[in-house]
């Protein structure tokens, strides 16, 4: 787990001890006054964001007294807290202690603002301050580094880096400057970083930095800025080192123009990916690659659009851009980011593939020669062949679906979209994944670049959807790491689901068993961490249930409680089966369908989706049922799928299950006559109603009473029984009601039988005031569903 990540879930001061002294790797560490004691290094924490100088003068305070007492004295000072960090040298606070002018406190818990502000002008130009969500990375080989090596090592900058670099550079210095054209930003900061406080390491350079005092002052032309507030230039210059090493420094000059401003507008295809988005998933690069991958990979991206991918990199002449359309060809030729890139159009799906879906670059004459000889050497494992790294965000329309897409252009998600050459002729294996365009281009990269890297942005439908087993029989590779990103970081697309950055090693052929993640909000901050599981569909719990087969009997296919199916719906619910007393529906198996798909009706349903309840299967059925409600889906968890339960399932929790269901908002089942289907008219007979017609009160006798016979002599726990007590109350309100014609209409209700959906929806209609707005009986119904909530993780349902 990451540091960010330990402290985002850290609910206590020791929470956040705990997570700096993993994240660390801190020895011989001793938690006394000082909350974190090291020979080498001391900290002051806290649980929630506090100043820095105010923790360093705590801190001092104990210090000051082992300094008194003739102990030794740690070589470095920091604080921390959930959100920041602050180291620096012991060496600088030496004067504060031997100055008699300042009046220290006897507890460090007494140290003030007042104590605080004589320390200031001391100390806060020495200490380096890291933002964890940004700088997690400096912060810890910082004070790695100054553990080992007993002083503080800046953070280099290099030409992987530079762009990174260089967009800190411009939030925390080049705003602060003023400039009246932001393309000058990029002379502005060489000028700086060619500077080592002192002295130029660089001259003739397009902008001088000079110094007035000790404030930075620049100079461009006849225009001179100087910082609005310095603070940002402080911070900057104490997290990175200057200037750049000089085996770096011509290079770095030569890559100028790449930092020019970019016009964002030229990066928004349809889906493009988001900049800051780009920015966590190099650092995720970094993170499993090295912090020379890119001088050592080669980069394909086979889908560049135009170019949001490779915004971020820094050394463009180890990197291959296609695309389809040649208009984003054009623009990212015309753009100075890309100086050094080979760019060219290709069709990625339909070029070079032949009748039996084998490759041939001869077919097109496409492919730059260069790149043909590195993938031939890359398969060869030609010695000193660089590897190569396929860096795609991929297209993945479905050929089912209109709505998705995370592509660097246009919604390609229509009639025939999975129709390419490769996926009809080199596919085969692949099963349904092969209407998915980015399981095209990671099938297709699998087959041409053996031994390859692959790194994608795409759902994670060919991790753990019960749909993409086959893909995961026939792709193999090692899993990397990555991230997940809120799919509403990337402009236009509907829903709330994660969008993964995976990174995978083709050249170990590892079956694809859990890719656990780093997850970001859509600004890209860490909020968690998750865990994605490839689960067999032997275990799964759309396979748990016994299907009854369908008899001869007719059924009329509904789309709602009481109402049928339009003729032009999915009419498969057209039959009955034996001894059925209902229909459960129940789409999908992971959290995002069965919020949506998770009903019970009286008759069959628009749909093939489901399967019909009778005596033999309705304890499943209502505990399938009330797992797939009960948990509420959010972005992360929406793909997660349900399973099996693991553990025995005790008759409680079944007749919890059971009440939970007749309750729910979801159940629709009905009584009623007069629906109109298919020319004629039909009737559903309720079977769901837990109550005889004396209890309720109602004024004619129930068609069935099989819900009444089926939970006799059943024990119920007190929440349930509460809920069947409280609801009985809402059945008596509805049959002592008379409703107008309006309503009944609506409703159906010319029988006995009505439903849950029905009694509900009537006494809202009729806004029965005197029943309260049903708050008595909710309450219960919550506190039925805050017991089972627990339960359907424990019970091994969902994993934990």
């Amino acid at each position: 787990m990451s540091l960010n990540a330990a402290l985002t879930r850290a609910k206590t001061e020791e929470d956040v001890k705990d997570a700096y002294i993993e994240a660390l790797g801190l020895k011989s560490v001793h938690k006394g006054l000082v909350d974190i004691q090291t020979p080498e290094i001391w900290f002051e924490a806290k649980e929630a964001p506090t100043p820095p100088l105010l923790m360093f003068a705590q801190l001092l305070v104990y210090v000051r007294a082992a300094r008194k007492r003739g102990e030794a004295i740690p070589g470095f000072l920091c604080v921390i807290d959930r959100e920041k960090a602050a180291l620096m040298a012991t060496e600088h606070v030496i004067p504060l202690l031997k100055d008699k002018s300042i009046v220290w406190p006897k507890a460090a818990s007494a140290a003030d603002m007042a104590l605080t502000a004589q320390i200031a002008p001391t100390i806060q130009t020495h200490f380096i301050l890291y933002q964890i969500d940004d700088y997690e990375a400096e912060f810890i080989k910082a004070t790695k580094d100054a553990v080992s090596e007993g002083r503080i090592i800046r953070t280099p900058i290099t030409p992987d880096n530079l762009r990174q670099v260089f967009d800190k550079w411009v939030a925390m210095v080049g705003v602060e400057l003023g400039v009246k054209d932001e393309a000058d930003y990029a002379v502005l900061f060489f000028a700086d970083i060619m500077h080592d406080g002192r002295d130029e390491a660089m001259r003739n350079l397009p902008a001088r930095l000079l110094f007035s005092g000790n404030k930075p002052v620049f100079i461009i032309g006849a225009d001179q800025y100087e910082l609005a507030s310095e603070r940002g230039y402080r911070n900057f210059w104490n997290i990175y080192h200057r200037p750049p090493e000089k085996e770096h420094r011509h290079y770095l000059l030569e890559r100028r123009d790449s930092l020019l401003p970019m016009d964002d507008q030229k990066f928004k295809g349809a889906f493009y990916t988001p900049l800051h988005i780009v920015d966590k998933a190099y650092d995720q690069l970094t993170a499993t690659l090295g912090a020379n991958w890119q001088k050592k990979y080669i980069v394909w991206d086979m889908c560049a659009g135009v170019g949001n991918l490779e915004a971020k990199h820094s050394n463009l002449r180890n990197v291959y851009m296609s695309t389809l359309d040649q208009e984003d060809v054009t623009i990212m030729r015309s753009n100075p980011a890309f100086a050094g890139a080979e760019i060219f159009q290709y069709d990625y799906l339909n070029d070079d593939v032949d009748d039996f879906g084998q490759i041939d670059y001869d077919l097109s004459g496409k492919l730059p020669t260069a790149l043909r000889q590195a993938i031939a050497d890359a398969r060869e494992r030609k010695k000193g062949a660089k590897p190569i790294l396929v860096l795609i965000n991929p297209p993945y329309a479905e050929a089912t679906s209109s709505d998705n897409a995370v592509s660097q252009g246009e919604d390609r998600s229509k009639k025939g979209v999975a129709r390419s050459r490769y996926s009809l002729a080199g596919m085969n294996e692949f099963g349904k994944a092969s209407n998915e365009l980015f399981t095209q281009f990671l099938a297709r990269a699998y087959d041409e670049i053996p031994n390859a890297k692959i790194a994608l942005f795409s759902t994670l439908k060919y991790v753990n959807s019960q749909a993409f087993e086959e893909f995961r029989t026939a792709w193999h590779a090692k899993y990397l790491g990555g991230l997940v990103v809120h799919s509403r970081a990337f402009d236009g697309l509907k829903g709330d689901f994660p969008i993964g950055f995976l990174i995978w090693d083709t050249g170990e052929r590892l079956p694809i068993n859990e890719a656990g993640v780093v997850a970001l909000d859509r600004d890209g901050i860490i909020v968690g961490e998750k865990s994605f599981v490839n689960i067999e569909n032997s275990r799964l719990l759309a396979t748990w249930v016994p299907r009854p087969a369908t008899n001869k009997s007719p059924a009329i296919p509904l789309k709602g409680a009481i109402l049928p199916a339009t003729a032009k719906a999915d009419v498969r619910g057209t039959r009955w089966s034996d001894d059925a007393i209902g229909w459960f529906n129940c789409a999908g198996n992971d959290l995002q369908q069965a919020a949506k798909l998770t009903m019970m009706l009286s008759s069959g349903f628009g749909s093939g989706r489901g399967y019909f309840v009778n005596s033999e299967n309705l304890w499943q059925a209502a505990i399938v049922f009330s797992v797939r409600r009960l948990i509420k889906p959010t972005w992360l968890n929406d793909r997660d799928q349900f399973l099996q339960p693991s553990q025995p399932l005790s008759d409680e929790f079944k007749s919890d299950c059971l009440v939970w269901m007749l309750f729910n908002g979801s159940n629709l089942t009905a009584g009623a006559d007069g629906l109109r289907w298919n020319d004629r008219d039909w009737t559903i007979t309720n079977h769901f109603i837990p109550y005889t017609e004396a209890e309720v009160g109602a004024k004619a006798r129930f068609e069935s009473d099989f819900m009444v016979s089926y939970m006799a002599g059943m024990a119920f726990s007190p929440e349930a029984q509460a809920v069947l007590d409280e609801g009985r109350k809402v059945f008596q309100r509805f049959h002592a009601r008379s409703f107008p014609n309006k309503i009944r209409e609506e409703y159906k209700l010319g029988r006995a039988d009505a439903g849950w959906y029905q009694v509900r929806r009537a006494l809202e209609a009729f806004s029965d005031t005197e029943f309260a707005g049903f708050d008595p009986f909710k309450a219960k119904y919550a506190d039925l569903s805050a017991k089972l909530r627990p339960q359907v993780f424990e019970l091994g349902f969902l994993p934990s």
